[in-house]
């Protein structure tokens, strides 16, 4: 079994900063790839920054030169930097990642991120 615990939610003025953490842990060999989405009430779940199965990164639009994906693979974590933090930033952010030969996705439960203009 596989969990994923995100930790590094809260409230943030905007132009603030954040750092989600994610850690992995479980029964597995090998992590594909892995990072980060995000869902606003009402909206679909979208893609935030992802460490691909090429270890190339992949950021949003959005997002990019405030976002800063990085991971320790020591520690089977993944951290997300953001900076300049907008009031669309609002989200609950979910940890994603894809793990072993089978290609499995797994999610974490979510952390609240909350931007206040």
């Amino acid at each position: 079994q596989v969990q994923l615990v995100e930790s590094g939610g809260g409230l943030v003025q905007a132009g603030g900063s954040l750092r989600l953490s994610c850690a992995a842990s479980g029964s597995f060999f090998k992590i594909n790839a892995m990072g980060w989405y995000r869902q606003a009430p009402g909206k679909q779940r979208e893609l935030v920054a992802t460490f691909t199965s090429g270890d190339m990164t992949n950021y949003a639009d959005s997002v990019k030169g405030r976002f800063t994906i990085s991971r320790d693979n020591a520690k089977n974590t993944v951290y997300l930097q953001m900076n300049i933090l907008k009031p669309e930033d609002t989200a609950v952010y979910y940890c994603n990642a894809e793990i072993g030969a089978m290609r499995r996705n797994y999610w974490g439960q979510g952390t609240q991120v909350t931007v206040s203009s």
